[in-house]
């Protein structure tokens, strides 16, 4: 069964400003730890051409590539402290992507919400805007600066300050489904969802908060796979990839078999 179009963010005029969110396990690729150059490679790639387009980028870059907060917390560490340690791993992932983005010839400026000003510019919400006015791209590094809180909440929480159009999420996987599709070869993809919905059913989109803010302030949030090449561009340009969450009604969608 084809999957029908969904009308949200497929229309033909490409968004103004967007936040990404990249998980810190996207630019794993086979090493299984830490970053392997040509997935970084390819993703700054992509997004030089979603920026060539006109669009204004925002990226919100996780850090669980190098070390999670919460894992450390459950053997043994402060939580806290984890979560300060897993915020200065992203620190590190926004460097990374800041000197591809820039062999890509574009202009990058990392921001910290933990002050390390000899590598990246402390986080100042005009100081931000006025680098996406100027065209640059913005890495957000160091999570809201606030130990207790996951990437996701700072993607949305940035994606609010900056007056982001949407959030898009990069996973490994294409989109929402109803149980896990890695050991469910049944398993049904929503092709749409709402916010209620996502935490009634405590469905795996982004933590209860991040999704709450964006419920509140009515951020579209579109989730994707950034396995295969090229779907960043594609995801900016409208194309119905993944799941997109809303205040619209749910659809339950089944993968075609072609």
């Amino acid at each position: 069964m084809t999957a029908p179009v969904s009308t949200i963010a497929s229309g033909s005029e490409l968004p103004k400003r967007i936040l990404l969110k990249l998980s810190g396990e996207a630019l794993i690729g086979e090493n299984g730890y830490g970053i392997d150059p040509p997935v970084l490679q390819r993703i700054a790639g992509e997004v030089a051409e979603v920026v060539r387009l006109g669009v204004g980028v925002a990226i919100v870059i996780g850090g669980g590539n190098i070390f999670r907060g919460v894992q450390g917390s459950t053997h043994g560490m402060d939580r806290a402290s984890a979560d300060y340690m897993g915020m200065i791993a992203t620190v590190i992932n926004g460097l990374a992507l800041q000197d591809t983005l820039e062999n890509e010839g574009v202009q990058t400026r990392v921001l910290s919400a933990i002050e390390m000003k000899e590598v990246a510019e402390p986080y100042i919400r005009r100081r931000a805007m006025r680098h996406l006015e100027k065209g640059r791209v913005v890495v957000f590094t160091a999570g809201t600066g606030n130990p207790f809180f996951t990437t996701d909440t700072a993607a949305a929480l940035r994606a609010m300050e900056i007056r982001a159009d949407i959030l898009f999420k990069g996973t490994r996987v294409d989109g929402v489904y109803d149980s896990d599709p890695e050991k469910n070869p049944d398993a049904k993809r929503y092709l749409e969802l709402t916010y209620d919905r996502v935490l009634a059913e405590n469905l795996r989109v982004m933590d209860a908060t991040a999704i709450s803010l964006c419920r509140e302030n009515d951020m579209n949030i579109r989730i994707f796979s950034l396995v295969e090449p090229g779907s960043i561009v594609r995801a900016v340009s409208g194309e119905d990839l993944g799941t997109i969450v809303s205040n619209r009604r749910n659809v339950f969608v089944e993968e075609s078999d072609d």
